[in-house]
């Protein structure tokens, strides 16, 4: 784990895979409060020929948790200080859900980014579908009673397909683990969730000219995938990919379709 510090807030990052001086470089972002864990499936399948670089968001994980709210453009630019201090001139930008806002946002104010990845996210604006008040309400409160695992369960399960838990419940109890360890407490969180309330690219989005994937699942009860279908509207003839049924985290549980239509994208960017 390495750090570097942006306006006075240190921001945590991991290498992995390849060295930056032999292997293109691909940047993971999070999503809204989750660590690093997230992308494990994803970074397992590209070290072997890419160069990683998997950082935590300001108020998650290792990095610091300043004061909120925070914005887009503050975690692109935290992304941006990232970026500088591993020393890579190009990078492909791969993003989920609030990852995929910071994504949007970095590919259209620096010029390292050589491809843009959008999982399950949204360009923000007057025309995107918000986030359906029961999934607010599963996400940020929880039975009075619940011990912190119930409560980890309880917050993610929208995110998940139905019977997904039932049906995989030591993985579910290994990702309890991994959040317990690293996901952005209370008020860091509720300080992410002000910058996705805020976001908007939704008119610029026209202008970028790097080669843009686009994943969603039509299942997804965070960001619905009308969200998915505006973005491919608002971009530039991007590719896109609908995985049916998909849930928000479809590229955890659907990891090796998913991993296989990420990596044909990467080495022909």
């Amino acid at each position: 784990m390495q750090t570097v510090t942006r306006d006075g807030v240190e921001i945590a990052y991991e290498q992995r895979g390849r060295s930056a001086n032999d292997a293109p470089s691909v940047v993971l972002v999070e999503g809204l409060g989750y660590g690093r864990w997230m992308w494990r499936w994803q970074a397992d399948a590209l070290a072997d020929d890419y160069h990683v670089v998997l950082p935590d968001n300001r108020g998650t994980g290792e990095s610091d948790a300043p004061e909120g709210p925070y914005t887009v453009e503050q975690m692109a630019a935290d992304l941006e200080a990232v970026l500088a201090d591993t020393g890579v001139e190009t990078v492909h930008v791969v993003g989920a859900s609030m990852g995929g806002m910071i994504a949007q946002r970095y590919a259209l104010s620096s010029d390292r980014a050589a491809s843009l990845s959008l999982f399950c996210t949204s360009p923000g604006g007057d025309d995107a579908v918000a986030t359906p008040d029961e999934t607010l309400a599963r996400m940020f409160s929880v039975p009075e009673d619940a011990d912190e695992r119930e409560a980890i369960r309880y917050k993610m399960a929208p995110a998940l397909s139905e019977g997904f838990p039932e049906a995989n419940p030591e993985l579910i109890e290994r990702i309890v683990d991994w959040r317990l360890a690293s996901d952005a407490p209370p008020a860091a969180r509720e300080a992410q969730a002000a910058a996705v309330e805020a976001f908007d690219a939704s008119d610029e989005l026209g202008d970028l000219d790097v080669p843009t994937l686009v994943l969603h699942g039509t299942g997804d009860r965070v960001l619905p995938v009308e969200n998915g279908e505006l973005l491919t509207e608002l971009l530039t003839d991007p590719e896109t990919t609908f995985y049916e049924d998909g849930s928000h985290l479809f590229f955890l549980e659907e990891s090796e379709r998913v991993n296989e239509r990420l990596r044909g994208f990467l080495d022909a960017a």
